[in-house]
């Protein structure tokens, strides 16, 4: 499967963005899908996680009550809309299938199986 996510750029502190991950390839029903985030000399981070079908979802704390991950299975695509943004949140921006409909406990990189290739997101003081 092929993930192609779009939809970051440039933002003011507190603004919105909401980012797309398209799949293709293959249907990702079944798979657990996440958003990982990684700043210049920082570890890629867990942002957030949505199961299979999408009945739940799991946060990162410094992300909680702002960030919303969200999916279209019949679109083939997962969402992760970014509200009251800071600029610590400035990154690239991964998204990640794992070949498993579950994603308790999977916050690590080494748990997903396939990534996209990252939208830049700039948030400005």
């Amino acid at each position: 499967v092929q993930l192609q996510a779009s939809g970051g750029g440039l933002v003011q502190a507190g603004g919105s963005l909401r980012l797309s991950c398209a799949a293709s390839g293959r249907t990702i029903s079944t798979y657990g899908m996440g958003w990982f985030r990684q700043a210049p000399g920082e570890e890629r981070e867990f942002v957030a996680a949505i199961n299979w079908p999408g009945g739940s979802t799991y946060y990162a704390d410094s992300v909680k009550g702002r960030f919303t991950i969200s999916r279209d299975n019949a679109k083939n695509t997962v969402y992760l809309e970014m509200n009251s943004l800071k600029p610590e949140d400035t990154a690239i921006y991964y998204c990640a299938a794992r070949l498993t409909p579950a994603v308790v406990g999977a916050t690590a990189p080494s748990k997903y199986n396939y990534w996209g290739q990252g939208t830049q997101v700039t948030v400005s003081s």
